[in-house]
């Protein structure tokens, strides 16, 4: 297959001489000109569908992920159909393709030293408690750029890798989305920053890199999050019932898919979910999780620390809303427990109940918020997806809280739920690639759709 890059100036120099041909030099007045012959229009149209987002309709994609839980990075190759990035109408019923082919997936678990310093990064003054070895920044921008760098090495790596074992060649891929890894998210004060190097992706792996997703959304007033609402919607938005996409990774959103699209979509944070449940769990146990909720369903819920674990003013918000690990992280949590003991002196807890009051947090906070959009005497779904998919004493504890919804995980509908996001940024990759928004205004509170994304061409 021919490289993007290549694909790129091939057809905007065919453009270019298209224009030429038409007597069209620089200025405006030339293009006025064109545009009312109806001949030479229609030649332009016909050119311009030749253009480089034509070419990239249809082929592989690879798409990566590395979630606010930072226990990894996910990595996967997809292919979409013609009609998948038609978020207008979505439910295109004549169609009987797959609206997309995963082909393969890999993951792999971040180096230590980059995870404990990306970790560091995503507190203020959080490197200060770094130690730093001779060959080491010592300041935080340094260690920004140091990890950036470090980031893109080893997501070279994982692509690298997913494709020896997927035998494709990257000259088949026309595009990677790399979301990178978010450090601070701020959309109160208008910025979200993302920490990657497309450019040594682009050089280590000889394909082109899309990153930088959030900020144009932020840059038209949005909250640059959740996006993945635009991709739920493109390939599980056919449905003839509410269908409600529950995301529990290090942070847990919605997305509300209305029934056949008669209601625009909802989605938004939720708030925490394996961020707290990971940190809680690594700090008192010899496991950097808690496998199938086993450690949490062991302890007892305390329900007046959950009462002031709720009472956080981020649950009271009302949407659009966003969070992270500027709102929810251990030495957060830590503050709360030191409160809760100087006011519950009588009451006895052990590790265990704070792990299963956590997971009744989540459970709680998200299902709430789902309750909302959903009536008791018409058919609804929520399917799960992340991490906490394969948390079966959280999953319980939803159902509890969902008693008029059918709680499934994504399998159902045909993707496992540990790669919906990392197809969700391959899909991302190719809307900007396309040409087309990749945002949800309604979702984010963007005053229009944007094409998302920067693109370092191989």
């Amino acid at each position: 297959m021919t490289n993007p890059a290549s694909i790129a100036d091939t057809d905007h120099n065919a453009l270019a001489d298209l224009l030429m041909n038409n007597g069209l030099g620089n200025s405006s007045d030339d293009i006025d000109d064109l545009t009312s012959d109806n001949s030479n229009y229609a030649t332009l149209t016909d050119a311009l569908e030749q253009t480089v987002f034509e070419s990239f309709d249809d082929g592989l994609y690879i798409g990566m992920m590395s979630g606010t839980s930072l226990d990894g990075m996910d990595a996967v190759i997809c292919q979409f159909n013609h009609d998948t990035g038609d978020t207008e109408n979505p439910s295109n019923k004549e169609n009987t393709q797959p609206p997309m082919q995963l082909l393969a997936t890999y993951s792999q678990d971040f180096p230590p030293r980059l995870r404990e310093v990306l970790l560091a990064l995503c507190q203020p003054n959080g490197v200060n408690q770094l130690t730093p070895t001779a060959e080491e920044p010592n300041s935080e921008l340094d260690w920004f750029g140091w990890a950036s760098r470090e980031y893109a090495e080893f997501a070279s790596e994982v692509v690298n890798t997913l494709l020896q074992q997927a035998d494709i060649d990257a000259e088949s891929v026309l595009a990677i989305g790399c979301h990178g890894q978010t450090v601070r998210h701020r959309p109160q004060m208008g910025f979200s920053l993302q920490l990657v190097d497309a450019n040594i992706i682009a050089e280590r792996t000889g394909i082109s890199v899309v990153s930088d997703f959030r900020r144009r959304d932020m840059a038209v007033g949005g909250q640059g999050a959740p996006l993945v609402p635009a991709f739920h919607q493109a390939l599980f938005g056919a449905s003839d019932h509410t269908r409600v996409i529950l995301n529990l990774g290090g942070i847990a959103n919605i997305t509300v898919l209305p029934a056949d699209g008669k209601d625009l979509v909802v989605g938004y944070d939720t708030g925490p979910a394996n961020l707290l449940l990971d940190a809680w769990t690594a700090l008192h146990t010899d496991n950097s999780y808690d496998a199938s909720g086993a450690w949490a369903q062991s302890g007892i819920i305390i329900e007046p620390l959950l009462e002031q674990l709720l009472a956080h003013p981020f649950f009271a918000q009302s949407h659009p809303k966003s969070t992270g690990r500027e709102d929810f992280n251990l030495a957060w949590l830590q503050d709360e427990l030191q409160t809760f003991d100087q006011t519950s002196v009588y009451t006895r807890y052990s590790s265990a109940d704070v792990q299963a009051t956590l997971t009744e947090l989540t459970a709680i906070s998200a299902s709430t918020q789902i309750n909302m959009f959903i009536n008791a005497k018409e058919n609804s779904s929520v399917s799960v997806c992340g991490g906490g998919a394969l948390n079966d004493y959280l999953m319980t504890r939803l159902r509890a809280h969902l008693l008029h919804s059918t709680v499934m995980t994504t399998d159902h509908l045909g993707l496992a739920p540990t790669w919906v996001e990392a197809v969700a940024f391959a899909w991302l990759a190719r809307q900007t690639l396309m040409g087309e928004t990749g945002n949800l205004p309604a979702v984010t509170g963007a005053n229009k759709g944007v094409v998302l994304g920067q693109v370092c061409f191989a």
